[in-house]
């Protein structure tokens, strides 16, 4: 079974890929802005802000584009005021939402949220109402490929500081404490493996979600996600790893 994390992991595949690359950038200059304000411009001493490098240089972001961002974050260059604000929600099939946003404007932020549930069969939910439900942890993504042995592989990482390993997924994914991701990365990195990793919002249960709900479900996470001030959209479902692709194929 597939379930966010896949869901991201093709939307985010595709983004780099087609014509939605523009607001990609959008996207990741918010990110890379608001990470150096709150952290300091020093990707070293801030992992927030060495994510959001990394995925923009993934992303294919010029490198003057990316540091004119972090320069904004810390003031050395005038730019808009972002904050980062959590809303909640509840998606079709029962499905709760957590989305992160960057936003110079709560109110608009709130309204293009609610319009964007309303008709695609979600709502808004209460504060505190879906958070619960959720975890912070830090992600730490390797392809599977590269690991040649598994046992090995999952000694490493949990000496570094591991709390889980979902091995048979790809790629695989390390599950940290927040305070711990950085640790685990750079051990796994000076390894020798490629490394992704992000601080995330990982269920506490999930909800199995297929058919007609499934593709109402994937159609409004999307048009979440689609929002200039939308950063990340979690989710607490379950899909069927064909049925899953297959109607990514069919929304896209």
């Amino acid at each position: 079974m597939s379930g966010h994390n896949k869901w991201a992991n093709i939307k985010h595949r595709k983004a780099a890929q087609d014509a939605k690359r523009s607001q990609l950038f959008t996207k990741l200059i918010r990110e890379l802005t608001v990470a150096a304000r709150e952290g300091g411009g020093d990707p070293e001493s801030n992992p927030r802000l060495r994510s959001a490098i990394e995925r923009a240089r993934e992303a294919n972001m010029p490198k003057d584009t990316i540091e004119k961002a972090i320069k904004r974050g810390t003031g050395e260059l005038e730019g808009v005021e972002y904050i980062e604000v959590m809303y909640e929600a509840y998606a079709p099939g029962g499905v709760a939402v957590l989305i992160r946003a960057l936003t110079d404007n709560k109110n608009r932020t709130a309204q293009e949220l609610r319009h964007v549930l309303s008709k695609n069969g979600g709502s808004m939910a209460e504060s505190g109402s879906v958070g619960w439900m959720f975890e912070r942890k830090g992600l730490v993504t390797v392809p599977r490929e590269q690991i040649a042995d598994m046992d090995e592989f999952m000694m490493m990482a949990i000496e570094a500081g591991a709390e889980d390993i979902k091995e048979n997924e790809d790629p695989v994914q390390v599950i940290t404490a927040p305070e711990d991701m950085a640790a685990v990365r750079d051990k796994l990195s000076e390894a020798g493996y490629t490394v992704q990793a992000s601080l995330t919002y990982l269920p506490k249960n999930t909800v199995q979600v297929t058919g007609s709900d499934a593709e109402k479900l994937l159609k409004c996470l999307n048009s979440i996600e689609e929002l200039d001030d939308v950063q990340e959209v979690f989710a607490n479902f379950e899909i069927d790893d064909k049925e899953l692709e297959a109607i990514m194929e069919k929304i896209a």
